[in-house]
């Protein structure tokens, strides 16, 4: 017979879905690996750290090939097989397809940026960290307890603080990643009081047993968990850059390296908007008088301040264009609040989820587009100015027609077929959960997005100033910039002639 102390052990001891958490453990395995074969590279060899970064962000896609079939599920309670830690389900495949997608092109951009700049970035621990982040990104919107989702989002953060003051004697890069790290913390140290209050309430963490014991939490306790709700909440709010957590976003876009702006532009807000979805929609539904309007009013008040922002900066003598883009991001972020405040109001929760699903999977291949197009600028034009566009498409044509159809998808307007209908999307979720208002400033904001959407789209056919006679130069573009070039260009053409391909993850059920 066992005796008691194996059978406790027996009881501990849990089995582990490999394949359901290959692609985030792949990305950290191969992010080691890296960081190891930089001791014996020699420097003329490095740039090989950089292709087997590519690769193995490669291969972590292709891993959420063989888990598209079915839900899975991984470090669950003994006896409660349905409470569990980690599950790769239909939402979180498409997340993590995006934020691993979305570091794969990241990946691409960096190879050539290094190649490029002087030796002030390290290539080990660039890689490194880009994949250690990654790793977290991609852990997230599979977590599915409280201390799994905050350690993933420190996972993704810690590094990605790194990563944009990696600059060695770059003031802008130093004064960037303080404002990111200092910001952040904050939000993190008030998110995880938020957590202890939660957990104090209900005395569980997986989000599943929340969703059941916070509705019938003391009455003496009700305080504490609103209290709890607000500020977990808003740890995850600045990760989307939702005002009035948003002010680290310019200045640390345009200190950062360019791949990096990218990378937080898409996978930073892909974390955010995971870990929302997963804390209201999954573990505090009964609450939704709580976050719904808190959610709406940012929202507004986001996707205003963006794009007003962005519509200033034609007020400088000398704008830059990824100054603008990341005032864009702001904007961006609050069309994709608008579905999670309307979950909070529709019968139909999981539509309204899906809706913002949709819209981020359009905006991350557009916007790494126009990131791709901006480091190609930036290899000549290092101050990377919204000026440098003017007559680009004398000197790159098809650089030119990718940014142009980029800007239009942002837009939301024909031929960029799939920044309307995902925008489209969007509005019907305000208005079917009866947020009209909601849907009334979006259409608002929208106008203001195309002022500055077309005015840098027309900006690319005039002629460049003091232009010398004679056909313009032209630089070979690196084959890494091509390939992002063509893989967001494909990506966005494609959608555009198929948008049911993105538009049918809002008409079906993610978890």
């Amino acid at each position: 017979m066992s005796s008691p102390a194996q059978l406790l052990a027996a009881d501990l001891v849990q089995s582990v879905d490999w394949l359901a958490i290959a692609p985030p453990t792949l990305a950290a395995v191969v992010g080691l690996a890296v960081l190891v074969a930089d001791l014996f590279l020699a420097d003329a060899r490095k740039a090989l750290l950089g292709w087997i970064s590519v690769a193995g962000l490669a291969a972590c896609v292709l891993l959420l090939l063989p888990l598209r079939d079915g839900d899975r599920a991984t470090f669950c309670l003994n006896g409660a097989p349905d409470v569990c830690s980690y599950t790769a389900d239909r939402f979180t495949l498409v997340l993590q397809l995006l934020v691993l997608g979305g570091a794969l092109l990241a990946a691409l951009l960096s190879v050539t940026a290094l190649k490029d700049a002087d030796k002030r970035l390290p290539e080990g621990e660039y890689w490194f960290l880009l994949l250690s982040s990654a790793a977290g990104a991609a852990l997230l919107p599979a977590s599915r307890d409280l201390a799994t989702l905050i350690v993933a989002l420190e996972v993704a953060s810690l590094p990605a603080f790194a990563l944009v003051g990696l600059r060695h004697g770059d003031r802008r890069s130093s004064e960037a990643a303080l404002k990111f790290f200092l910001s952040s913390v904050t939000a993190t140290a008030v998110s995880l009081m938020g957590v202890s209050f939660v957990y104090a309430s209900t005395g569980t963490l997986y989000l599943t047993q929340i969703a059941e014991r916070v509705q019938h939490v003391d009455g003496q306790l009700h305080t504490l968990t609103q209290t709890g709700v607000v500020l977990t909440l808003v740890g995850f709010a600045f990760k989307t850059a939702a005002v009035p957590f948003h002010f680290w976003v310019p200045d640390t876009y345009v200190g950062a390296p360019l791949p990096i702006a990218a990378y937080l532009s898409v996978v930073g807000k892909a974390v955010g908007f995971s870990g929302l979805i997963l804390l209201t929609v999954v573990a505090l539904p009964s609450y939704a008088d709580v976050w719904g309007p808190a959610l709406a009013g940012l929202a507004a008040l986001t996707m205003t301040v963006g794009n007003v922002g962005a519509l200033r900066q034609r007020a400088t003598r000398a704008y830059s264009a990824v100054r603008l883009l990341a005032w864009s991001s702001v904007g961006q972020a609050g069309y994709l609040l608008v579905p999670i405040a309307a979950a909070a109001y529709s019968d139909d929760a999981e539509r309204s989820i899906g809706s913002t699903v949709a819209y981020a999977l359009m905006y991350g291949a557009v916007n790494l587009g126009a990131f791709a197009v901006a480091a190609l600028v930036g290899r000549t034009k290092t101050r990377n100015r919204l000026a440098d566009y003017r007559g680009l498409y004398a000197s790159h044509p098809l650089a030119a027609l990718l940014l142009a159809f980029f800007l239009i998808c942002l837009a939301g307007l024909p031929p960029g077929v799939i920044g309307l209908f995902a925008k489209v999307t969007v509005f019907s979720a305000a208005v079917d959960a009866g947020l009209g208002w909601l849907a009334v400033v979006m259409a608002v904001n929208v106008v203001i997005a195309l002022f500055y959407y077309l005015q840098w789209t027309g900006l690319l056919f005039r002629a460049p100033e003091d232009a010398p006679e004679g056909t313009p130069a032209r630089h070979r573009v690196p084959a890494p910039l091509t390939a992002a070039l063509a893989l967001t260009g494909a990506l966005g053409i494609v959608l555009s002639g198929a948008p049911q391909l993105v538009l049918r993850f809002a008409d079906t059920g993610l978890f």
